[in-house]
């Protein structure tokens, strides 16, 4: 008996810090922690194209964007991750009707991108945002592309631009933006389910983005 009335006191304490930590304010700064970006004066190389985990076509409109502004000379988008049913598919003899960077590319040249200024990069072992930088920063160093603008969702963007440069210290200049049609809003996340979920999320990554530094560390 003593313990079940422990447990309701502990429920009940945890709502009211739930509710006293969770006023306006601090759902505000918990939005606008998240949303980072950067003042493009001088042109980049290049505007990547953040694409894990999400429908990215708002990123490839902001990079046509900064192409367009000729505050990138080249986009790099990257892709043709496969889950394993699909590569358990091909070996029956099943073959994709497209390639994947088909419809981006479509995408960029409707929006004024020329096609020969488009980098496409297969990255299938790329599943999340670290991975992606490292095996995308790879290729771009081979490229000699050393001025990026990284281009992703509004909640992504300061977890990005942090992995890319503590993944190449001091070898790329590194900017970042978030892609201008993102419904994405730190002062009104909490009203609509997508966006607590990418908030969520975001915070979610960057957890595990720290427990995988520290594993690595002892």
């Amino acid at each position: 008996m003593q313990m079940k009335k422990l447990k309701k006191l502990a429920v009940l304490l945890a709502i009211v810090v739930g509710v006293i930590l969770l006023s306006r304010p601090v759902l505000v700064g918990l939005g606008k922690f998240l949303v980072a970006g950067d003042e493009h004066t001088a042109p980049a190389e290049a505007a990547v194209v953040l694409a894990t985990g999400v429908d990215y076509t708002e990123r490839l409109i902001e990079a046509a964007h900064l192409y367009e502004k000729g505050l990138a000379k080249k986009v790099v988008i990257d892709g043709d991750r496969k889950s394993q049913a699909l590569k358990d598919l091909e070996k029956q003899g099943y073959v994709e009707p497209c390639r994947w960077e088909v419809n981006h590319l479509a995408v960029l040249k409707f929006l004024g991108v020329n096609e020969q200024d488009v980098i496409v990069f297969d990255a299938p072992d790329a599943f999340d945002t670290v991975s992606e930088a490292k095996v995308v920063g790879a290729f771009l160093q081979k490229q000699r592309l050393n001025r990026l603008i990284i281009t992703t969702s509004k909640f992504h963007t300061r977890r990005a631009a942090y992995i890319w440069r503590n993944a190449f210290p001091g070898q790329f200049d590194i900017q970042v933006a978030g892609a201008g049609n993102d419904q994405f809003t730190p002062q009104g996340w909490w009203k609509e389910g997508r966006q607590v979920r990418q908030l969520l999320g975001e915070y979610g990554g960057w957890l595990h983005y720290w427990t995988g530094k520290l594993r690595s560390t002892t």
